[in-house]
């Protein structure tokens, strides 16, 4: 097999569609192999970004490393998608996200298939990595890529590995988290077993692209469904005055039967608000409902209106209206201590906030300007975080617990605050607000 002696030799070349948070890295542990990279991406500025400034437009995400790969010519980024030739192995790690109304938009996907199909030859290797429904790739795709008239496993080869990227984590890296993998067919299976083997330290193969589809959407589900149920209880336990952050910990001391999830203003990140409903929408072609996924959505999806709740209570019991008061946001990222605004319920806070009148600010270093993004155009800045800042604020609403934030100086100088994440759990002071 002509592509099996490549990988073997380690000479072959590997293509990515989607150089965001899954494609650069990955792109990264496939150069640092001495195997050839190339990037595919449409936007330019990311294309001049690694190739000519040779620096990183993620945060978490070493310049040094690309200046390293660019330098010895093993990674390199392109627009022009003609160039789908040349890769032997073609790996697509493209957003998957929602429409309008909450439904699978899987036209980055069929995009990037329809360009592979153009270019495709015998020999290449297709890898899905976005997370998606069951049935996506030997379905949907396959029937986009044998319209060519080459046959999957034997002219070309096709496999699901969905990505487990975990944006900074002090622990896993993208190599050292176990990967999933299905193939279309049996020689499909062993080559991306083999080829992800190269950077991957542990391949988990299943029986199919569909089992390795539904393995993803299990553990996403899982978290969303945990997440809602910690929610649920935080707003359940409030009213009746306790603490759900001192009863998670109590409940953690179990050693057996008990896994810790957190509260929170609100679920962000392109897995886990997104990922459940692709099962639910999937589900109703087999005339099945998913009870479980649709109320954990409605529970996650209320808690910003929650937070806000809380903020206009906290601020009516020391005699101030919401609308006109000066609230800053503490935390724009969905997840703390990294730059990635995906799905953040703290862009859902801002506009809430606003509509009932409040004036908005934000701090986070990691994200300085808030871009334009799909649901929403903010014009705003980060706003310093010092003592005399604070003091200008009628409230400081905490929605993710950044590192950098000195709690005892800003729990000092604030008149409130409203804290969803237990930043100020050390602290016992009236002017703190559990959220």
């Amino acid at each position: 097999m002509e592509l099996k002696g490549k990988v073997n030799t380690n000479n072959f070349i590997v293509g990515i569609i989607g150089m965001g948070y899954v494609g650069l890295p990955l792109a990264l542990e496939f150069a640092a192999k001495n195997i050839k990279v190339i990037g595919f991406d449409l936007d330019p500025s990311k294309v001049k970004t690694i190739n000519k400034d040779k620096k990183s437009y993620i945060k978490h995400i070493s310049s040094k490393k690309i200046k390293e790969q660019v330098e010895r010519k093993t990674f390199s980024v392109t627009s022009d998608f003609s160039k789908l030739s040349v890769p032997d192995v073609i790996i697509i790690c493209v957003p998957t996200p929602l429409n309008i109304n909450r439904e699978p938009d899987l036209s980055f996907v069929m995009n990037s298939t329809k360009e592979i199909a153009k270019h495709l030859r015998k020999g290449q290797l297709v890898s899905l990595e976005s997370t998606t429904y069951p049935g996506t790739t030997d379905e949907d795709m396959l029937k986009i890529l044998t319209a060519t008239g080459l046959k999957v496993g034997k002219d070309f080869f096709l496999c699901f590995s969905p990505e487990r990227e975990d944006p900074n984590n002090p622990v896993y890296s993208t190599s050292s988290i176990p990967k999933v993998l299905g193939g279309v067919t049996k020689q499909c299976k062993e080559l991306g077993v083999l080829i992800y083997g190269k950077v991957i330290e542990k391949i988990v193969p299943v029986s199919s692209t569909k089992a390795a589809e539904a393995a993803k959407l299990l553990e996403n589900i899982y978290r969303s469904i945990n997440i809602a149920l910690v929610n649920e209880l935080k707003v359940v336990f409030d009213k009746m005055g306790i603490d759900i952050w001192e009863v998670i910990k109590a409940a953690s001391t179990k050693p057996f039967g008990f896994t810790a999830f957190y509260p929170g203003p609100g679920l962000g990140g392109h897995c886990i608000p997104i990922d459940p409903f692709y099962l639910t929408w999937k589900a109703r072609e087999y005339d099945t409902s998913s009870k479980f996924i649709e109320l954990a959505g409605e529970i996650n999806t209320s808690m910003p209106f929650y937070v806000v709740e809380k903020v206009i209570h906290a601020l009516n019991d020391h005699k101030k209206s919401i609308k006109g008061s000066r609230i800053i946001i503490l935390g724009l990222a969905y997840k703390k201590d990294i730059d990635d605004l995906r799905e953040s319920p703290s862009l859902k806070l801002i506009e809430l906030l606003q509509d009932h009148g409040a004036k908005v600010d934000y701090n986070d270093d990691y994200v300085t300007t808030i871009p334009k993004v799909r649901k929403y155009n903010f014009n705003k800045k980060s706003v310093k975080i010092t003592p005399s800042n604070i003091r200008n604020y009628d409230l400081v609403l905490l929605s993710t617990e950044h590192s950098y934030y000195d709690y005892e100086m800003i729990l000092k100088n604030a008149k409130l605050i409203v804290d969803t994440r237990n930043g100020f759990g050390n602290f016992k002071n009236k002017k703190i607000y559990k959220a």
